[in-house]
């Protein structure tokens, strides 16, 4: 994965480009951003870049033998770390990231390295009850790999993919190596949500944010995919709100079955909170806990945007916003029930149960509460 493989990003690329040249390579660093805006493959290239003995013109050669594993991620000394679990786990069972490698490097080379948790996890097909997780012993693996000498490159790296999914136990347990690192070796954490990271992780890294993708690199990612029209291309482009994700949802001509049942979901709870039908609101609600916690979590921040979206709508100020399709008929029909006097108290609602959802607290209350709380709050304004 070289940075040329990387869409747009160029200021952050020359950054990393030019700390590497200089020597100044921090041993933990803390890529975060969404997945759509391409911090995992960001973090590949630049490992890539730091470990290619023929750089030249800001970038890795992509054909010496390091830069070839590490594009495959198959270096000897690139150890990948990411949550797991599995179907029929038996009870105090370790589950390790090394025995999905294949699979994660598979879905890896298919996307470029673009892809989002819940694609992961559907991967790993963990059902509606599971979830991924880094574990302790998984803690356990890390430090016994990191304290082996390296066996080709200068540096011994440990990429961690969405860290926030560790257990206390074990970011606990990676706190000192994190501090005080054996010699040239380096962690690189690559989180979406940092903000669930502890304090004592944050205060161990260094960050690199990685932006949302310039629109007009986007506008020319649709062109070259097909998209003729130039006013469409800009369309499509401004919708993914920086997302190479979203974009190619967008240009495959809808969106993906996960977002697809997260619409519905809000759909059907609007309605019935509009007409107060109670018992099918709880009925709802049982429907919601039946979704894993990242779906969960995923239906929550969906219906945050739709919440803003349709405000936005409501408030005259269509051109900015970033709905097309159904989303934007069921929107423009919903707006006049969202304005001022309800949409804060409806976003606190919807980080109350993401918070309790978070936390592990159980779905069916959780849901029933935020969905009959919501019921007291739509009302044509």
């Amino acid at each position: 994965m070289r940075f040329a493989d990387i869409t747009g990003q160029e200021e952050l690329k020359r950054h990393l480009v030019r700390s590497v040249d200089a020597g100044r390579v921090s041993h933990a660093q803390l890529f975060t951003g969404a997945a759509g805006y391409g911090a995992l493959p960001l973090a590949v290239a630049y490992v890539q870049y730091l470990c290619c003995r023929h750089r030249h013109d800001g970038d890795s050669c992509g054909e010496c033998p390091d830069c070839r594993q590490i594009a495959a991620l198959a270096h000897p000394d690139l150890h990948l770390v990411f949550p797991v679990n599995k179907q029929g786990k038996k009870s105090g069972e370790a589950v390790r990231s090394d025995e999905f490698l294949p699979l994660f490097r598979e879905l890896f080379a298919e996307r470029g390295g673009c892809f989002s948790p819940q694609e992961w996890y559907d991967r790993l097909d963990l059902g509606k009850t599971l979830k991924g997780a880094i574990s302790a012993r998984e803690a356990d693996e890390i430090i016994r790999k990191l304290s082996f000498k390296s066996f080709e490159a200068d540096y011994k790296t440990m990429l961690v993919w969405l860290p926030e999914t560790m257990n206390e136990e074990a970011a606990n347990k990676i706190l000192k190596i994190l501090e005080e690192p054996w010699e040239r070796t380096l962690f690189v954490l690559v989180s979406e949500h940092p903000e669930r990271l502890l304090p004592t992780i944050l205060s161990r890294t260094q960050e690199v944010a990685v932006p949302r993708i310039a629109t007009e690199v986007l506008e020319a990612e649709a062109r070259s995919r097909g998209i003729a029209d130039p006013q469409q291309a800009r369309t499509l482009a401004r919708l993914a709100g920086g997302d190479r994700i979203e974009l190619e949802h967008l240009l495959s001509g809808g969106q993906d079955a996960a977002r697809k049942e997260y619409f519905e979901l809000f759909c059907t709870l609007m309605r019935l909170s509009y007409n107060d039908k109670h018992l099918e609101l709880i009925a709802w609600a049982e429907e919601a806990a039946q979704l894993t916690r990242e779906q969960q979590r995923g239906f929550l921040r969906d219906a945050a945007r739709l919440l803003r979206e349709s405000y936005m709508l409501h408030a005259g100020i269509r051109e900015i916003g970033y709905l097309w399709g159904d989303e934007l008929a069921f929107c423009t029909r919903f707006a006049p029930f969202v304005g001022s006097r309800n949409i804060e108290p409806l976003i606190d609602q919807i980080e109350s149960a993401a918070a309790q959802i978070a936390q592990n607290g159980n779905p069916t209350i959780v849901f029933t509460h935020f969905a009959l709380s919501v019921s007291k709050m739509i009302k044509h304004l």
